[in-house]
């Protein structure tokens, strides 16, 4: 008789019910087929460029996948064939894929950092290697124009990355996804919710009044609505004046000079997104009140540290983006390193007494079983479509070394053994750690500032070490998404063949529709909102860590005037005690994953989580029950999405039809 499979391990009580959405299948089936592909392209060509229009717009993503699926199930429910849901489901990962805007966005975001005012003010200007962008007054910026043979080594880079990135995360993810997942037998407590939300339209073309359907129709009904005024009507005015016309302020609110003589160096506003109350009912309800106390702890505080002298950057008149960046020189970087730094340890910590419990645990049982069959612990099931771990471990390994010789090419000067550390140490052991957070609570993990640390350390001077595409890497995080693979029943190997018709498809449209857009119009603009705001402070803090290997002449670089050792200290001792204590009290542990989220950053988007999180507690939970709203949530979440993604194609649709004929030479 085979010997039974170990129990998994117990759980904190607010994760049991996440774990229980959906039971592991017994059967595995191939879900890609002709209609993945005709899916790819359907959405690579129509998709996509919405999906760019609304990052820069809002800075949220475009729900395309949902509305391919829409649409292909019913396309395929008049041919008499309705598609199975390993199908749909691969379906939706290969038109999520195609509509994320593809790797080509970072090159138009490197043209706005290398002429921003950020670098210029730290003396960078013109000091930017060409195979990370053109120099800032070459003709392939100033007519921005990604077809310009300056743009070539850098595109070939991106390219390299792109693919080799891929194998790279592909395997080692696959590999932590069997140690952690079949060894371990970590429950993975999210990945039913992707799992379930994967599988909403399955039942589409069976019966169309179950309940799945009728919350979906709901979700996208108050998508279409909402979306119309926050993304339809911008996106159609914009097109035809000079600036576009937003009834709901994009991407948010900003009440901060309003506010300022109240709450002095405090930035405050609000995101206004119905998305987000929705959100707010599926995310772990002790993780968002862990933000939401980072949150109010932020607010108190400002005040009292800029009345005090420590917030000393933040001058009236500053709006949120300038606030946020000031005071994050001032304390909120040394807390947040503290905070991030606590939690690592504590990770680590939990990842070594676990594995020490693990192996003890298999000895035993070991020498219980004495003379019989050894248990396989690497045993899969039948038709899942796996392969040996270990070939996947030295298939990191090569595609790691071909990254670092790369690398060392681009940057001679700086310690290829800094580069080995990084690639075949650092980055199995974090994403490791990380994996089996996700496994227990959904959570990730990173120890800060490790790079930077080594950048430091090695004495390297110039800004070059910084654009190389050095693998620091953590891809513990996707080791969720081959269990959410397997809940829903779909052959792994599925999973690979959709990846070899992205990568290079969502590479070629990616790299057309960018070089449109930005030829179109300069990015940022008037016209994207997010980008406009956000990438002067993205800017702010890349030029921040660039300054701490640069020669400065004597003076104090800018980074390690950010550096405050006693907040971090005290940042540090406050969340491990914390955490000890929230453990020894058996209360919620997730409230410390949810306050390092929100310590110390803007509010705007966590308002509306909050209120939603509130209402789906001691609202709806009270209505329908706990474990019922999270399966309806995350449809009802899906649906929303449709809505506001066909509002948002629409409005992009009718923005390049008359950009392409105003180009026109006629």
């Amino acid at each position: 008789m085979a010997e039974s499979k170990p129990p998994r391990p117990a759980l904190d009580p607010e994760l049991e019910i996440y774990r229980s959405i959906l039971e592991t299948p017994t059967e595995f089936k191939n879900g890609f087929t002709w209609v993945t592909v005709a899916g790819a392209l359907f959405c690579g060509l129509l998709m996509m460029p919405g999906a760019i229009y609304l990052s820069l717009m809002t800075g949220g993503g475009l729900a395309a996948a949902w509305v391919t699926l829409i649409i292909f199930s019913e396309i395929s429910r008049r041919a008499m064939r309705t598609l199975n849901k390993q199908e749909l489901v691969i379906l939706l990962v290969v038109a999520g894929t195609m509509a994320g805007g593809g790797p080509i966005g970072q090159l138009v975001w490197r043209q706005f950092l290398i002429q921003s005012d950020a670098v210029r003010d730290i003396g960078l200007l013109g000091q930017f290697p060409t195979w990370f962008a053109p120099q800032p007054g070459s003709a392939a910026i100033l007519e921005r124009n990604l077809f310009d043979s300056a743009w070539l080594i850098p595109i070939l880079l991106v390219a390299f990355m792109h693919f080799i990135g891929s194998i790279s995360h592909y395997t080692l993810s696959y590999f932590f996804f069997r140690l952690t997942s079949d060894v371990e037998r970590l429950p993975f407590p999210f990945a039913g919710i992707s799992a379930e939300g994967s599988m909403a339209l399955a039942e589409s073309g069976e019966r169309r009044s179950t309940w799945k359907w009728r919350m979906f129709s709901l979700g996208a009904m108050l998508g279409l609505a909402f979306g119309a005024v926050q993304i339809g009507l911008p996106l159609v005015t914009g097109a035809l004046l000079t600036k576009p016309l937003q009834f709901i302020p994009l991407p948010w609110f900003d009440a901060t000079t309003l506010t300022e003589s109240l709450f002095p160096a405090t930035p405050t506003g609000i995101v206004i997104d119905l998305g987000l109350l929705i959100t707010g009912m599926v995310i772990p309800f002790w993780a968002v009140i862990g933000s939401a106390a980072a949150m109010v702890l932020t607010f108190v505080l400002n005040p009292v540290l800029h009345h005090f002298g420590v917030l000393t950057r933040w001058q009236p008149g500053m709006d949120t983006v300038a606030t946020t960046f000031n005071n994050s020189i001032d304390f909120w970087m040394s807390f947040g390193l503290g905070v991030t730094a606590a939690i690592a340890l504590i990770s680590i910590y939990q990842t070594v007494r676990d594995v020490v419990r693990k192996s003890r645990e298999v000895r035993a049982r070991r020498a219980a079983s004495s003379g019989a069959l050894r248990e396989n612990v690497w045993t899969v099931p039948p038709g899942r479509g796996d392969f040996s771990p270990w070939v996947a471990l030295a298939i990191y390994g090569l595609c790691s070394a071909l990254v670092v010789s790369v690398c060392h090419r681009l940057v001679p000067g700086f310690p290829v053994l800094f580069m080995i550390f990084f690639t075949f140490l650092y980055t199995p052991l974090i994403s490791y750690v990380s994996a089996r957070l996700v496994g227990i609570c959904g959570q990730n993990v990173n120890i800060p500032y490790v790079r930077e640390a080594a950048y430091i350390l090695s004495g390297y001077k110039g800004v070059e070490i910084w654009l190389a595409p050095i693998p620091v890497d953590n891809m513990g995080g996707s080791a969720q998404e081959f269990r959410v693979h397997e809940l829903t029943g779909t052959n792994f190997w599925s999973y690979v063949k959709a990846s070899c018709l992205t990568l290079p498809l969502s590479f070629l449209l990616s790299f057309v529709f960018w070089a449109f857009i930005w030829k179109s119009g300069a990015i940022p603009s008037d016209m994207f909102p997010f980008a406009q705001k956000m990438w002067q402070l993205n800017a702010n803090n890349t030029v921040l860590l660039y300054s701490a290997t640069l020669d400065t002449g004597g003076a104090q670089p800018l980074f390690f005037q950010a550096m405050h050792l006693p907040v971090i200290g005290g940042a540090f001792t406050f969340t491990v005690a914390a955490f000890v204590l929230l453990s020894a009290f058996q209360l919620p542990v997730m409230a410390i994953y949810g306050f390092v989220q929100g310590i110390g950053s803007m509010p705007h988007g966590f308002v509306l989580i909050v209120v939603g999180a509130l209402l789906g507690r001691f609202f709806y939970e009270r209505r329908i029950g706990r474990k019922r709203m999270l399966e309806i949530m995350p449809v009802l979440a899906a649906g929303y999405g449709t809505g506001v993604g066909l509002i948002a194609l629409i409005g992009v649709a009718f923005n390049l039809i008359v950009n392409a004929v105003s180009a026109a030479p006629f």
